[in-house]
């Protein structure tokens, strides 16, 4: 497994609990969107799953560059 998977994946579940929230949030602010939550709801859960992987795939490099970036300063680089 590459360094990127793996923080990929730590960093998955928090970035889809996010996805959810904001989605949970959207449906249930709007009248017209809260009427139709019994269905909307299970919707935004499956698009929480699936917009949180590639998400999370983008952030891990970036959380990797800050630690080298750090480890090089240290070192004196």
């Amino acid at each position: 497994m590459s360094i990127r998977f793996q923080i990929a994946a730590l960093v998955y579940m928090m970035i889809n609990a996010v996805v959810f929230g904001v989605g949970l949030v959207t449906v249930m602010t709007f009248p017209s969107l809260a009427r139709h939550a019994f269905d909307l709801i299970p919707a935004v859960v499956v698009a929480s799953f699936v917009l949180a992987a590639p998400l999370a795939w983008l952030i891990a490099p970036r959380l990797r560059a800050r630690f080298g970036r750090r480890e090089r300063i240290a070192a004196g680089r």
